[in-house]
């Protein structure tokens, strides 16, 4: 170790003797500090002008173009030049055969030289730490674990270029060489993740030797054991192959002998990266505060209830618009998305069926006229290079799985316990399902889902129809992520005037019947309310005498008309709404608006408690304090008139009632407009009636669906310098800081020269 020690010392004395190790520090130090100071500067200047910030740690190192981020892509740059005269300036200079004539061994020789690399390399850890100190004391409460753990993969990173440079400086008496091949193998590892991924038994072993993004999650907060054994795995697997080079020097040993040690090394490489990136043995570390890089409470509680085998399937149309995200030669990638699950459930088995049928692809279609299903199947097979097992007809896969009812869209199935579920793709910009789809669709394999009946057979809003006033969006529409039916819920119609209400129902939806229920569907209605399971009345004021009857029973009912509301700028049936002050969280808890986000109500009815019932009645939204009249609908201005009439103030809008009966809490939604869950609404911008109408239907099921996956906020969100000391640090790390390194190494250089 001595010795190690004593070639490591001599070796960084000969950096240190050269201007390139200098000069590379200068441009690192000025280029870092400069982000760093842009950063913050900017966030101050944000600040001052009210801008609300957040998360500052984690936007200020690792984000988009955090300091670590960019600091990350220049390394490779930088390495190269270091180690390019490591042993190659031996190897020039001929004293690379003393060397090797002497006792010292030849593990002892490159262990020294990485070693002298490494303790550079810290150099640059080094000058990164120094700004964290500093935004410890710019940025409130700055997350320094995160900011550790980004340096920790920046410094593992970049010794593993050392390693790379140093067998190359190896191979060559030129320098410049040395530092060209470098690069090319650095640029080769960056790539060759993305080579024969759609073939089976190669494709593993290039993405595992992908060095890609490989410190990607150490910079967002979260230590993963197989990323760290990657980078000490291929460290290693250079540094032998550098000893394993210059042995050739000095042992004569044969062809045969040398191909079957570096055979083995390979092998012996590959084989324990295999084992340790496999999911039962990957450990993991979330660095950030608020634990952001692991599943949500939430979500770890499902996952704790899954003990058995777990397989997710995906079915993948090569005709939907969707196919081209689960190829083959983009499985592994698609398997990352999941990794936050495999990560507590290594049993995990994923799989990918192939198939084409008809889709809902018009783009294709229209730019292929005259083909046939199967002649556009094989046409995107050639397009694209396809190399498939096996590609299921549509009568094939229909055998296996209807996917019609799914549009034969590309979509997963979830298999556990003997249960199956969907997992969906959608049509917004992320596409792929987050945490709270995926823990919704697991949620339903081992509790039993909510079920939701919406009543038909008197003109009620449909939830298969499109149109604003329907209720696809909200409660049946596979694309849409928030959907009912893709955060755990199932939803289904039934005509009440001829069938009974399903026993399994957990939620009853009667949505703006147009004509009177029959007798026997207000006896249904009855005994379901009786039974003390939940329920929802949305009514519009027109067509509002029809819910009477059932009204009636809770103690409630509707006024006669619409009301309305003076207003500059919307229609007089554009009410602006506000949430009942003092909601009693025990009855139901409501999300803060901290956005101040309006709830429109359009066209309403007010709502009446007549007389006392069994209900404990809590109005949740109502109109404001600004008067408000009955009128009939359509009218573009509120006449003289009627202003002459008795106003209201504040009266309800929606009401919730609850009462425990049947061992059980009832819980009852009172509504004087349907059209607020309807398409339109639920799509509108800048509106809260969505999170309302979320707050409703989680309200319902207890808050177990839909699955809450919010976060803490996190707390660093206040820059604490001024612009002037921004200012004065600026001038210091990036113009004072940087002429010291310079001053010092050409001190060094000049007492040198002088020797």
């Amino acid at each position: 170790m001595k010795t190690i020690y004593r070639i490591a010392k001599t070796e960084l004395n000969t950096m240190f003797y050269s201007p390139v190790a200098w000069v590379v520090l200068v441009i690192f130090s000025i280029q870092s500090s400069w982000k760093f100071f842009d950063l913050i500067e900017r966030f101050e200047k944000s600040q001052k002008l009210g801008q609300e910030l957040g998360n500052l740690t984690q936007v200020v190192f690792s984000g988009f173009m955090g300091v670590f981020t960019e600091m990350q892509s220049y390394l490779y740059l930088y390495v190269p030049l270091l180690t390019m005269g490591l042993v190659s300036r031996e190897i020039n200079s001929g004293s690379i055969k003393l060397l090797l004539s002497s006792p010292i061994k030849i593990k002892e020789i490159v262990l020294g030289k990485y070693l002298a690399i490494a303790a550079y390399c810290s150099l640059f850890v080094a000058i990164l730490g120094l700004q964290v100190i500093i935004a410890y004391f710019s940025i409130d409460n700055l997350d320094l674990k995160f900011a550790l753990s980004g340096l920790i993969g920046l410094y593992l990173l970049v010794c593993t270029y050392a390693a790379i440079g140093l067998f190359m400086s190896c191979l060559t008496s030129y320098q410049v060489v040395a530092a060209i091949s470098t690069l090319v193998v650095l640029g080769g590892l960056n790539f060759i993740g993305k080579l024969w991924q759609d073939v089976a038994f190669v494709k593993d072993i290039t993405y595992f030797l992908s060095i890609a993004g490989r410190a990607n999650e150490m910079l967002q907060g979260l230590i993963v054991s197989k990323d760290i054994f990657y980078f000490v795995l291929v460290s290693s697997l250079f540094i032998v192959l550098s000893i394993y080079k210059l042995q050739t020097g000095r042992d004569a040993q044969t062809t045969s002998k040398r191909v079957l040690k570096y055979v083995l090394l390979i092998t012996v490489v590959l084989s324990l990266g295999y084992i340790t990136s496999i999911a039962p043995l990957t450990a993991y570390k979330d660095m950030t505060s608020t634990k952001s890089r692991t599943l949500t409470k939430n979500s770890l509680e499902i996952v704790e209830k899954i003990e058995g085998p777990i397989k997710i399937t995906a079915y993948v149309n090569l005709l939907d618009i969707n196919y081209s995200m689960v190829m083959p030669y983009f499985q592994n990638l698609d398997k990352a998305r999941f990794e936050q699950y495999t990560r507590f459930l290594p049993q995990t088995q994923m799989e990918y069926v192939y198939y084409y049928d008809t889709s809902k692809n018009e783009a294709l279609y229209a730019q292929n006229p005259g083909l046939s299903d199967k002649q556009l199947a094989e046409k995107m097979i050639e397009t694209q290079s396809l190399k498939l097992d096996k590609l299921y007809t549509p009568a094939e896969i229909k055998k296996i799985i209807d996917l019609s009812p799914e549009q034969n869209r590309v979509v997963r199935t979830i298999e556990y316990n003997g249960k199956k579920t969907f997992l969906r793709i959608y049509d917004d910009l992320f596409k792929g399902p987050s945490e709270k789809e995926i823990s919704a669709a697991l949620k339903r394999l081992v509790v039993p889902a909510p079920k939701v009946v919406v009543a038909t057979g008197n003109m009620e809003r449909s939830i298969d129809k499109n149109g604003d006033k329907n209720y696809k969006t909200g409660f049946n529409e596979i694309t849409f992520r928030y959907s009912l039916i893709n955060q755990g819920f199932d939803v289904a119609s039934v005509d009440i005037n001829a069938q009974d209400i399903p026993e399994e129902t957990s939620i009853l939806i009667i949505a703006d019947p147009k004509t009177q229920l029959s007798q026997g569907a207000i006896d249904r209605i009855s005994k379901y309310i009786n039974q003390g399971k939940n329920l929802a009345l949305l009514a519009e004021p027109d067509t509002n005498s029809t819910l009477a009857g059932v009204l009636d029973k809770l103690g409630l009912s509707y006024t006669s008309r619409t009301l309305v509301q003076e207003s500059e700028t919307n229609s007089p049936d554009y009410l602006v709404t506000e949430l009942a002050k003092n909601i009693d969280s025990k009855v139901i808890k409501l999300t803060p608006n901290k956005q101040n986000l309006p709830i429109p109500f359009l066209g309403t009815s007010g709502i009446n408690i007549v007389k006392e019932a069994e209900f404990k009645i809590t109005p949740l939204l109502k109109t404001n304090d600004q008067p408000a009249w009955e009128s009939q609908t359509g009218i573009t201005s509120i006449p003289e008139d009627l202003k002459k009439q008795p106003a209201v103030k504040e009266i309800p809008l929606v009401v919730a009632l609850t009462r425990n009966i049947n061992g059980r809490s009832q819980k009852i939604i009172v509504a004087g407009d349907a059209d607020f869950m309807g398409n339109a609404e639920l799509s509108r911008g800048g509106s809260g009636t969505f999170q309302f109408v979320t707050d409703i239907f989680s309200w319902f099921t207890n808050y177990e669906f839909p699955i809450d996956t919010t976060r803490p906020e996190s707390n660093d969100n206040k820059i604490t310098v001024s612009a002037n000391q921004v200012f004065i640090s600026k001038i210091v790390f990036i113009g004072i800081f940087p002429l010291l390194i310079i001053l010092s190494g050409a001190f060094i250089l000049i007492r040198r020269n002088r020797r």
